[in-house]
């Protein structure tokens, strides 16, 4: 059976001067076990004790002074719900289990009552406080909530108060253990327990308040408690402020995180906060992989008088400590460098220890999804080794985990970014293939189909008309081959369908040879003035002579279309201290914007719009020149001071090995 009637409202009930106060559960302890020394300090013996502990789990907890007690005495009762193994005994003191839904299973009670004394305990814990301890454990599980719990009740030494709490346990207790009848009744009828006293005052007075016993023991002893509850509840604040320092560091990088995608940002802001949060003396933090050789440190925090590191190549390929966090994606803390093995064996660490003076020294991993995108380090340079609690452990991997994501995210909109700058390009490059096409193929087509309609239908056309029709449609049909051409090899050279044949060749046949095909195809339109500086004893160059030939005429052609026939064009070439020669094609022509130098290789590119343009062309040539000096292994460029500045396109050729001398080569034409 259960009651679901409290102790306390009976004895509020039947005693109505009575006034409940609160108590804390640290102080509640502090009396509890004070008056339990105050028994053990008595000399006179077998005292009534009824304690009631709620809970099995906080019997547990004094079981072994309840053993102390009963060698004072055989009237000790002790109560408490089961959970385990607790059940009625009679083995030492009284053991009386009650039921979980027991009103007892929210109080407690000790009661002491003696020939000289008497002091009760009667307390019920408040129902919101049981609410707001679970909900304070769930928010922060490290905080120990018990000394915090609320109890209700009355504390005395008032000798009726006593009797009467006695009288209502041993009730409860007779209706769990019927057959302790005899022993209970035995110690009413001593403590007179259920009957009414005489009511002379003085008799009254000397039975409820008289006391011959030493009171030290319980004062020390409460006095101990009162010290030990001050010493948890501090530790309880300095938990809950350093849980809040940790939060407001977390907000503040998230915050970081948040205002800025830029990954140095990001690095920066967490290196000083979390150093300065932790009292490190040096804090980085890298970027790093699993098979990098080194890294160099750009984000650093650095507390007063200790060396930078910062701008430094801090080396990894040899480093015990990062090959560790690598093999076990964990983070190591050395407490003391000089008498680690590790440190010790390694000349590396023990170079860095001494340079550095790292006394003890914090490495974690920067992790997403188990790969290695940076380490966070923590240096502590004290002549005595750093204690790092397990709290600030778990921060550095909380910011850790922090930074990864962070780092992952500035990545993908960085990788985001440029796959928009990449899909406008594209979307530019469609716009302009459609226009240049358009016009490129349409204008000639329509001019070649006038052409062949007017030698159709006028059979009486002179023959120099007839002529000129055919020369116009021959004319047209060869701007129609080389645009298709262009396509073509554009489209071989990307995809990398084209074989290269190098060997060795002189430049400046090259060069002759490309302004013999220049001049050959443009013979009835006038030419800026092409002068050739090449100098005799330039040394051979390597590549393929079809493709030189090729990048040669297209940059003097593109230089002739934007160069007046009034203008000039010099080719020019030396050797370079990369083992290159580099070729110059500079002209006195339109000149190019700087924000434009770049961007005149892409394809489909035109200087004066696709429409507009006073020069024709695909804006394919210098696309197809990138391609090829790319596949040499050279470089090309475009240099000029501005508009109507002129311009010069450069690129290189790779030098043939030991040659001093030009020697001269036969360039076959294909």
């Amino acid at each position: 059976m259960s009651i679901s009637i409290s102790v306390l409202s009976q004895l509020l009930q039947a005693l109505p001067h009575l006034r409940p106060q609160l108590y804390f559960k640290a102080s509640l302890t502090a009396l509890s076990h004070a008056m339990e020394d105050q028994i053990l300090a008595a000399t006179l013996e077998q005292p009534l004790v009824i304690a009631s502990f709620q809970r099995e789990r906080f019997y547990r907890q004094e079981a072994h002074r309840y053993e102390r007690l009963a060698q004072r005495s055989n009237q000790i009762y002790v109560l408490s719900a089961p959970e385990t193994d607790f059940t009625n005994s009679s083995e030492y003191y009284e053991k009386i289990a009650f039921k979980p839904d027991d009103a007892l299973s929210q109080e407690w009670h000790l009661i002491v009552i003696a020939e000289n004394y008497a002091t009760c305990l009667v307390c019920r814990e408040s129902l919101g406080s049981i609410a707001k301890n679970k909900h304070l454990q769930k928010l922060s599980p490290s905080l120990d909530m018990d000394a915090a719990r609320r109890f209700e009740g009355i504390w005395t030494a008032e000798r009726g108060v006593s009797l009467k709490a006695a009288e209502l346990l041993l009730e409860r207790i007779l209706s769990y253990r019927p057959e302790l009848a005899d022993k209970i009744k035995q110690v009413r009828q001593r403590f007179g327990i259920g009957k009414r006293k005489g009511n002379s005052k003085a008799v009254r007075q000397l039975s409820e308040y008289a006391c011959d016993i030493d009171t030290d023991p319980f004062v020390q002893r409460l006095v101990t408690y009162l010290q030990a509850s001050q010493y948890k509840l501090h530790k309880a604040y300095r938990s809950i402020a350093a849980q809040a320092r940790k939060e407001r560091l977390v907000n503040s990088i998230t915050a970081a995180i948040r205002r800025s995608l830029d990954s140095q940002e990001i690095l920066k802001v967490a290196a000083q906060e979390l150093g300065q949060h932790l009292g490190a003396s040096r804090c980085l933090i890298y970027r790093a992989q699993a098979g990098d050789i080194q890294a160099v440190i750009e984000h650093e925090f650095l507390s007063s008088e200790v060396l930078s590191v910062s701008g430094q190549a801090w080396p990894l390929e040899n480093n015990p400590l990062f090959q560790e966090v690598v093999k076990h994606n964990e983070g190591i803390f050395v407490a003391d460098t000089i008498n680690d093995s590790r440190v010790s064996t390694s000349k590396l660490l023990w170079h860095l220890v001494e340079k550095f003076a790292i006394r003890s020294w914090l490495m974690e991993p920067v992790l997403f999804q188990g790969r290695l995108l940076g380490i966070v380090e923590l240096h502590y340079c004290s002549h005595t080794p750093h204690d790092l609690q397990a709290g600030e452990l778990d921060l550095v991997k909380a910011i850790a985990t922090q930074i990864g994501a962070a780092l992952i995210q500035a990545e993908a909109y960085a990788n985001l970014e440029d796959l928009n700058q990449q899909l406008e390009a594209l979307d530019r490059t469609r716009s302009n293939l459609i226009a240049i096409t358009g016009h490129e193929l349409r204008t000639p087509l329509s001019t070649i189909q006038v052409c062949l309609e007017s030698l159709a239908n006028e059979p009486d056309m002179p023959l120099e008309l007839r002529q000129v029709m055919l020369n116009t449609a021959l004319a047209d049909s060869e701007r129609m081959r080389k645009l298709v051409q262009d396509f073509l090899t554009l489209s071989n050279l990307e995809s990398g369908r084209v074989e290269w044949h190098p060997e060795s060749l002189s430049l400046q046949e090259c060069v002759d040879l490309a302004l013999s095909r220049i001049r050959t195809r443009v013979a009835t339109d006038p030419l800026p003035q092409i002068k050739t500086l090449i100098s005799p004893n330039l040394p051979l160059v390597k590549a393929d002579g079809d493709w030189l030939v090729e990048v040669i005429a297209k940059l003097v052609d593109n230089a002739c279309k934007f160069t007046p026939p009034q203008g000039q064009i010099t080719i020019t070439a030396n050797p370079n201290s990369d083992r290159m020669v580099e070729v110059t094609i500079a002209d006195t022509g339109r000149g190019i914007e700087p924000n434009r130098l770049e961007i005149v290789f892409d394809r489909f590119y035109q200087e004066e719009g696709a429409l507009r343009r006073t020069a024709g062309g695909t804006g394919l040539g210098l696309a197809i020149c990138r391609q090829i000096v790319n596949g040499w292994g050279g470089q090309i460029w475009a240099t000029s001071n501005g508009k109507n500045q002129g311009s010069e396109f450069h690129f290189t050729i790779p030098i043939i090995e030991g040659s001093q001398e030009q020697t001269r080569t036969k360039v076959s034409k294909r």
